[in-house]
């Protein structure tokens, strides 16, 4: 096998909303790589929030498994950076770099990286120079390079003068409003600038003769930051964009259908660089799809919730057809302070929001309901089906070890979370505190 680069490019919040998934969210240049790579339609995250996500692919394990449970920025860090991809590919010879966002460890210099870009911030305008500069220099080892970019994670800049909100869509399950079409304007504005900035990068990959031996990766970690979407088990919280360009299959404008997760990321380059699969691995290869030898290879992904802003335990497994979530606290109301703040919340808040039931069991048919707003739990002629797909949840959470199984899991000492009942993120209270209320 010849030498092959990994480029992982990824952004912060933005689900599926890029033109090539069919958006009026105007990404050229993400189009431009879906047509010459593979575009995976049906893929999805492990988790619905940012460093379980990130975690789960770059492990190859799920959130439980891996033992990342929360975000790195409220006390929750990734406990074995060995099982981390860049520490089996650095025995393999590759040299691993850094440049922007991780998320998954307060010191990025714990993971295993070779190089780490010092950059200012996340945006685009900082990371993208100091990545492109790496390009430019000569490497005479295979690179792993992880680029990552805050872009479209809230606050959204203004939306730009060529934008209008009058003539914008808000997301799926929300309704029509001024202030919710503004708001989306604002995020469009956003995802414009993380276009322009992969552009550059993959700009500077050919420049620097990079292209034809490079697997590039370009993903998201989940939902965008909409309410009843980022942090949600439903498919507006998981589902995420994944294109995938390189050699020895991943090229020519292909479209895949086939249910695929994140944690298939991670045995997929070691399938493609002939690399034994470390024994922890949860996922399976994506190759057999690449070179058309199955049309799937997961009858079933799975996605989970632990700790966002406050602790919201959900499991969720959704086949090509069916979804089920189950919650596992005694709460039937929103967690409102796993919403981030924004004028859509303020829409729904202003018309009792926080008053709406919750169900503990969710169930949803994918044909009929693809917007999942049809629970189906309680429906009579369901019950079969309800029952298989509590045990398709239960079988894998018993498998995989799920920590849940033996009741509430603790935040580490210090963690920041949220009580039950705010509203917003930003009320901060100690893990030690925390109320009665878990299931």
């Amino acid at each position: 096998m010849d030498q092959i680069n990994v480029l992982y490019i990824h952004s912060h919040d933005t689900g599926r909303y890029v033109q090539p998934y069919g958006y009026a969210v105007s990404t050229p240049n993400i189009q431009k790589l879906a047509e010459e790579g593979i575009l995976f339609r049906q893929a999805f995250s492990v988790a619905p929030t940012c460093s379980p996500s990130r975690a789960g692919l770059l492990t190859g394990q799920c959130p439980h498994s891996n033992g990342q449970f929360g975000l790195v920025n409220r006390g929750f860090e990734l406990p074995d950076c060995n099982k981390h991809i860049v520490n089996t590919l650095k025995k393999e010879g590759y040299y691993s770099a850094l440049i922007g966002l991780q998320h998954i460890r307060k010191d990025p210099t714990s993971i295993g990286y070779d190089y780490i870009g010092e950059v200012e911030s996340n945006h685009v305008k900082h990371v993208v120079p100091k990545a492109v500069e790496f390009l430019k220099n000569t490497h005479n080892q295979p690179l792993f390079l992880s680029v990552g970019f805050s872009e479209t994670h809230r606050v959204f800049p203004s939306h730009s003068t060529d934008i209008n909100p009058n003539y914008c869509q808000p997301p799926a399950p929300l309704p029509d409003t001024p202030e919710i079409r503004e708001d989306m304007a604002d995020f469009k504005t956003s995802a414009s600038i993380l276009d322009k900035g992969i552009a550059r990068v993959l700009k500077a990959l050919e420049e620097n003769g990079l292209t034809n031996n490079t697997l590039v990766i370009c993903t998201t970690d989940h939902g965008i930051a909409f309410p009843t979407m980022k942090c949600n088990l439903t498919d507006h919280g998981i589902g995420v964009m994944l294109i995938m360009k390189g050699p020895h299959g991943f090229e020519g404008g292909k479209v895949c259908d086939a249910l695929v997760s994140q944690i298939d990321i991670f045995p997929t380059i070691c399938d493609l660089l002939d690399i034994e699969f470390p024994e922890w691995l949860e996922g399976n290869s994506i190759m057999p799809l690449v070179h058309r030898e199955k049309k799937e290879i997961n009858n079933e992904i799975f996605s989970e919730v632990n700790y966002h802003c406050s602790y919201e335990p959900m499991r969720a497994v959704r086949t090509k057809r069916w979804k089920y979530i189950r919650r596992y606290l005694n709460k039937n109301t929103p967690m409102l302070a796993n919403c981030d703040p924004s004028s859509s919340k303020n829409v729904l808040l202003k018309n009792g929001w926080k008053e709406e039931f919750v169900d503990k069991e969710e169930l949803y048919d994918l044909i009929f309901d693809p917007n999942e707003s049809n629970n189906l739990a309680n429906d009579p002629s369901k019950k079969d089906k309800l029952q298989n797909m509590r045990n398709k949840l239960d079988n894998w959470m018993q498998k995989t070890k799920d920590p849940l199984l033996k009741g509430e899991i603790k935040a580490p000492p210090g963690a920041k979370v949220n009580k039950f009942d705010d509203v917003e993120p930003n009320d901060i209270w100690e893990y030690e505190e925390r109320p009665e209320g878990y299931a």
